[in-house]
C-alpha cells in the first residue's frame, strides 16, 4: 500500500503556467506547451473538490496546508478562491485546521482581494526583486512594460490588510552586484521574511544567471548585516535554515536536505509532476482523475526521483565539509563536474561553500550558547 511523505507539500497549479507578465528569467511560462493548443487552463470544478477532498484525507498532520502557485493564480478571479474555501469547510474534519498559501506576482490585488485574503487568513507570497531598477530589470509584462509600481501598490494593500507576507526575491545577474541595496530596501518596507531564490539558466552565455561567485558573495554580506543588526527582527529563509543544523534540526526546505520528492506539482488537468523544475514528460508520475493522490505521492517513479537526490551526489559533495548544511542543494542545479570530472556537482556549489563556510563561526557560537543552556 502507498504511503505519502511525512509533511509533503504539493504545489498547485489552478490555472497551469498562465500569467499576465512575462518575467524573463521564468521557467514555468513555456509549460503551456505541454498541453494541446486551444486548452482551457482552469482547474475544473469536479477535479478541484476531489484534490481538495483527497488532500485533506491524505494529510496526517492537525495542519492542513494547501499552496496555490501558477502561473499567476489570481488570474482565475476572487471567487474562484471564495469556492476553494468553502470546498476547504466542506470537507475539514473537525479536529483540524486549514492553512493556504498563494504565490502571486502582486499585481492584480485590490481591496476585495486583500480583504478576503485577511478573512481566510491566507499567507501570500509575493514576488519581489528589489528597489524599481532592480525589480523591473527583467519582471516586466508581456510587452516588456516595468511592473514595479504594481506590485508595490499590492504590496502595500496587503499591508494595509494586515496579511501575512514573505518576499521571494530571484537573485539575478542584475541585482547580485547590490546586496546590501536589495536587502536594505526590502527593510525599509517593512518585509520581515524573506526568501532569496537564486536565477540559474542553464544556458551557456545567459544574461540572466548569477555566477557562483557573486551568489556566495550575496549571501556572505546580507549575512552579516543581519547578524548585526536584525536578528529577530528579519528572517531570512536560508540563514534559518542555516541555523537548524546548530540545534541538530532537520532541514525544513527540501533543496537542502538529503532527499526530496515530497513537494510534487499538480496541474490544471490533474497530472502531478515530480517537482516544479521537472515538470516535463520524463517526470509525469500520473494523473488524479485515473490514480488517487495517495498513490501518486507514493508511487515507486516519485520515490525514486527524491531518493536520486542522495545516491547521485558526486564524492566531492559526500566528502564536504559542509555537506550537512547544503546536500548538494537542488538536482536542477547539478550540471557542472567536479575539480576530478565527476559529473552532477551543483553550479552554485562555490558560492555555496563559501557562504556556508563563512556563517560557520556564528552557527558553532549558537550551538555553544543553545548547550549550554540546555545544561542549565
Amino acid at each position: 500500500m502507498a504511503t505519502v511523505p511525512q509533511g509533503f507539500q504539493v504545489f498547485i497549479k489552478p490555472i497551469g503556467s498562465l500569467c499576465n507578465l512575462g518575467c524573463r528569467y521564468c521557467y514555468y511560462l513555456d509549460k503551456e506547451h505541454l498541453y494541446p493548443e486551444g486548452e482551457a487552463f482552469q482547474m475544473q470544478g469536479n477535479l478541484l473538490e476531489e484534490y481538495i477532498a483527497q488532500h485533506i484525507e491524505a494529510s496526517p498532520d492537525q495542519i492542513i496546508t494547501f499552496s496555490w502557485h501558477g502561473g499567476e493564480p489570481t488570474l482565475l478571479g476572487l471567487e474562484y478562491f471564495r469556492r476553494i474555501v468553502e470546498l476547504q469547510r466542506r470537507h475539514q474534519p473537525p479536529n483540524k485546521r486549514i492553512i493556504n498559501g498563494i504565490q502571486t506576482n502582486g499585481t492584480l490585488l485590490d481591496d476585495d482581494w486583500c480583504r478576503f485574503f485577511a478573512k481566510e487568513g491566507f499567507a501570500v507570497g509575493l514576488s519581489l526583486d528589489g528597489p524599481r531598477e532592480m525589480h523591473d530589470q527583467f519582471r516586466v509584462t508581456k510587452d516588456h512594460r516595468p511592473t514595479f509600481e504594481q506590485t508595490m501598490r499590492g504590496y502595500g494593500l496587503l499591508q494595509e490588510h494586515g496579511v501575512y507576507t514573505d518576499i521571494l526575491c530571484v537573485v539575478n545577474a542584475y541585482n547580485v552586484k547590490h546586496p546590501l541595496a536589495v536587502y536594505r530596501f526590502l527593510k525599509q518596507i517593512n518585509v520581515r521574511y524573506i526568501t532569496f531564490l537564486p536565477c540559474v539558466d542553464p544556458q551557456p552565455g545567459s544574461d540572466l544567471s548569477v555566477s557562483s561567485e557573486a551568489w556566495g558573495q550575496f549571501l556572505c554580506t546580507v549575512f552579516d548585516e543581519w547578524v548585526a543588526k536584525d536578528i529577530g527582527e528579519v528572517k531570512v529563509q536560508i540563514f534559518e535554515e542555516t541555523l537548524r543544523t546548530a540545534f541538530n534540526q532537520e532541514h525544513s526546505l527540501c533543496i537542502f536536505r538529503p532527499t526530496c520528492g515530497d513537494i510534487p506539482v499538480l496541474e490544471h488537468n490533474g497530472d502531478l509532476y515530480s517537482c516544479d523544475h521537472f515538470v516535463d514528460l520524463e517526470h509525469l508520475v500520473g494523473n488524479l482523475k485515473e490514480d488517487s493522490l495517495v498513490e501518486l505521492l507514493g508511487s515507486p517513479e516519485q520515490r525514486a526521483f527524491g531518493d536520486a537526490k542522495l545516491s547521485t551526489l558526486p564524492r566531492y559533495c559526500r566528502d564536504c565539509e559542509v555537506r550537512e548544511m547544503c546536500n548538494g542543494e537542488c538536482p536542477k542545479n547539478r550540471f557542472i563536474d567536479t575539480p576530478d570530472g565527476e559529473p552532477g556537482l551543483n553550479y552554485l556549489c562555490s558560492g555555496y561553500k563559501r557562504f556556508f563556510t563563512h556563517c560557520q563561526p556564528f552557527i558553532k557560537e549558537v550551538a555553544t550558547q543553545w548547550g549550554s543552556q540546555e545544561l542549565e
